[in-house]
């Protein structure tokens, strides 16, 4: 397995024409491959993927129910599953199938490219199952985000925390605070516990 090989599996070409040419600006050295079905990914012209960033809506297949193919075709490769669907219980469904982490759609470009270079080096622990679960209307990523901001911990030190640049947590703090409708990191904290939202 060439250690350096991503597959994009989205039947959006121009998302997945997007990511393609995010990730091969960002992570240099790496090659990317995109197809738009499962049946493209098995073809034998695919080389051994060490990360696979499959969508989970695929035309005419839910991409979940392609998560056992490909580990049956490469057990070595690291299944990241991407939705616009950001339940948890999209979320659980993945990780329990055996992808190692689910991002949203709706994650900043960073986030993924965090993920991936994390799986590329070795440095990306699989998501528990549990860790799927997070508030309707947050995403697991921000649902970390207001876990550790009401640990009342700055925006430097929640991204070395979670391996994400200061700028992609200032995204997500934003994105917390809109939700919780708080208009500074105190009362979000505040609204949060309210909410029941952290412990």
């Amino acid at each position: 397995m060439n250690a350096r090989n991503v597959l994009i599996i989205d039947d959006h070409p121009m998302f997945r024409t997007g990511l393609g040419l995010i990730l091969r600006t960002a992570l240099e050295g790496i090659a990317v491959q995109e197809v738009g079905a499962l049946h493209e990914a098995l073809a034998p012209a695919i080389a051994e993927p060490a990360v696979i960033l499959l969508d989970v809506h695929l035309r005419g297949l839910n991409g979940l129910e392609c998560v056992a193919a490909l580990l049956g075709r490469w057990p070595a490769a690291a299944i990241v599953v991407l939705s616009a669907d950001a339940t948890e219980a999209t979320a659980r469904a993945a990780l329990a199938r055996g992808a190692v982490a689910f991002v949203p759609k709706s994650d900043t470009a960073a986030d993924i490219i965090d993920t991936v270079r994390q799986l590329l080096h070795g440095e990306f622990a699989r998501q528990p199952v549990d860790a799927a679960a997070h508030a309707p209307g947050l995403t697991p990523r921000q649902q970390q985000v207001l876990d550790l901001l009401c640990q009342g911990l700055p925006n430097k030190t929640i991204g070395r925390r979670l391996d994400l640049s200061e700028n992609t947590v200032r995204g997500h703090v934003q994105a917390v605070l809109a939700f919780l409708g708080a208009p500074s990191r105190t009362k979000a904290a505040f609204e949060a516990r309210r909410r029941g939202l952290v412990d």
